[in-house]
């Protein structure tokens, strides 16, 4: 039979439940020492791993003198407060939350080595990817965890280390180096969820967004239907709390306040990409400006930068289209689809298919700012002659006329903004775009970056996560995204009123009202960073301000 060997169910269970219940563990460790048999046969079950050639490459250092530990944990403290000094304000205050370590909780710690030498030169499996014996080292590792949850121990795994710092400590030779440090210990209780999700610092992804069939992208489980992101998005896009909002609303009645007096009232994503249009003579900048501004917003040096600063939010730049190798940074996302959108004047600025991957891309973007505990998205772009390609888009959605909906942009004398006009009424009479096929208008004149920024919107409005949308890039984005879902435009935010016509058209086609309206037209995110406290604003007013019977306070005003 083919599954002969299966265990029995209740065995299997016993499996399954172990993998389930398996928790990084920092709170709650109990002073009672381990027994060395039961710590013997954790260890055992770790140095059962299958590794590379059967190199077994690990080697396990047990440390339990409370000098030693102490002196470890100095080095961890070190290295954790070096992390939380670069943090942004809400990561920060969320790690606060956060205890990182229990090196001096737990009766033992287990350091995990790994020797990429052992096995010798011709080891198996190892000839063209060295790194393998690193990867057998980490199965080692998660045969201890699932053991140590068997034996009922609690395992916190610390890395806040400069690796040769704490190999120094435990006098590894050069050779070796640092794989895992593990807290080990009973636990007053294994708690229901991994402790980052309970602290709101990250979600777990869906398993059927992780697994993928033959090649990357085609997702979905064995057995069932391919997962269409795009469809399963919108299909999940749901229109506002009908309860939530009315209790909201009689909240807002009963808070200490004259009734209307608010008026209307975390993670930024800039989207990089370029224009084919660009050769059109629609913008006087060069096309390496997408590039070179992507580089300063990686190193800090943009005005999103700083406004992101004072908000306390974080900056990621995603590579969706620039039309130039990106050298790999922390912060940069590489998503590119193509070096650059093709000329909506002579033909689609994508095809269907890139536009789809686009709108993937930043629908996965936004899954992934969420699962990482973000709870406020805000748009951000970059892409020279990216306003002809949103003026484009605004006048197939909306049927604005060219004239009126297309800006200056960056400030472009009359011959420039003529060309730019024109160039615009050339791609609509070209393409004849239906405002019902959103993905057909997104390939006829739209950037990567406003397909991208449309799956973002659609990303964030599925998790029912806020998005705060920045200028016309993104008006004409959230444009493509409500007519994928209409619903989607309640997830929505208008940061600020572009000082470019056509967003102001694409607002209105909206129904949504600029929180700001100071004539900005920088683009990267920086209108809506400066909108993001007056969201917060509003969002702490609802919770904490008293109401007029908490208060004692006579509603009579």
């Amino acid at each position: 039979m083919p599954d002969g060997h299966r265990y029995p169910a209740e065995q299997r269970d016993a499996v399954y439940r172990v993998i389930a219940e398996r928790r990084d563990v920092r709170r709650g460790f109990l002073p009672d020492p381990v027994p060395a048999d039961v710590l013997g046969r954790v260890l055992a079950a770790a140095h059962q791993a299958p590794s590379v050639g059967f190199s077994q490459p690990w080697d396990f250092i047990v440390v339990t003198d409370r000098a030693r530990r102490e002196r470890i944990a100095a080095l961890a403290r070190k290295h954790r407060d070096e992390f939380a000094v670069g943090l942004p304000g809400a990561r920060a205050r969320a790690f606060d939350r956060l205890k990182i370590e229990s090196i001096m909780d737990t009766p033992v710690n287990i350091v995990v080595s790994c020797d990429r030498t052992r096995g010798g030169r011709h080891t198996l499996g190892r000839h063209v990817q060295p790194r393998t014996a690193d990867f057998s080292s980490v199965l080692a590792v998660a045969n201890l965890w699932l053991a140590a949850r068997a034996e009922g121990l609690g395992v916190g795994w610390v890395s806040f280390f400069d690796e040769r710092e704490l190999a120094a400590e435990l006098a590894l030779p050069a050779h070796l180096e640092v794989i895992a440090y593990l807290c080990v210990g009973y636990v007053t209780d294994f708690a229901a969820e991994p402790e980052l999700a309970t602290a709101g610092w990250a979600r777990r992804r869906p398993v059927s967004w992780a697994v993928h069939a033959e090649e990357f992208g085609r997702r979905g489980l064995p057995g069932e239907e391919p997962v269409d992101p795009l469809a399963e998005v919108t299909a999940a896009i749901a229109p506002p709390d009908a309860a939530a909002m009315t209790a909201a609303r009689e909240r807002q009645d009963r808070m200490t306040k004259p009734r209307g007096s608010l008026g209307e009232l975390e993670e930024v994503s800039v989207f990089a990409a370029d224009h084919g249009v660009h050769a059109q003579g629609v913008s006087p900048w060069p096309q390496e400006v997408t590039a070179q501004m992507v580089a300063n917003f990686l190193a800090g040096g943009a005005v999103v930068n700083a406004f992101a600063a004072q908000a306390g939010a974080e900056v990621t730049v995603v590579d969706i289209g620039v039309a130039a190798e990106l050298e790999p940074v922390p912060g940069l996302l590489p998503r590119k689809i193509a070096p650059g959108t093709a000329d909506f004047t002579a033909g689609p600025a994508m095809t269907r298919e890139q536009a789809a991957a686009a709108l993937t891309a930043g629908i996965e973007i936004a899954r992934d700012l969420v699962a990482a505990g973000n709870r406020c998205l805000i748009t951000g772009d970059m892409g020279i002659a990216n306003t002809t390609a949103s003026a484009a888009l605004i006048c197939a959605f909306t049927g604005a006329d060219p004239a009126v909906a297309t800006g200056r942009g960056t400030g472009i004398d009359a011959v420039t903004y003529a060309r730019k006009i024109e160039a615009v009424c050339r791609g609509l009479e070209l393409h004849r775009p239906d405002p019902a096929d959103s993905a057909g208008v997104l390939a006829a004149f739209g950037g990567f970056e406003h397909a991208a920024l449309a799956g973002f919107i659609l990303g964030a409005a599925a998790l029912r996560v806020p998005v705060i949308l920045d200028g016309v890039i993104a008006g004409a984005a959230a444009l493509a995204a409500a007519a994928l879902a209409p619903d989607a435009v309640a997830a929505c935010f208008a940061g600020h009123r572009s000082a470019e016509p056509g967003h102001a058209i694409a607002l209105e086609y909206l129904g949504l009202r600029p929180l700001v309206d100071l004539g900005l037209r920088l683009g990267e995110g920086t209108g809506a960073l400066l909108a993001l406290p007056l969201v917060q604003s509003a969002a702490r007013a609802l919770r904490d301000v008293a109401t007029f019977d908490s208060a004692g306070v006579s509603d009579k005003l």
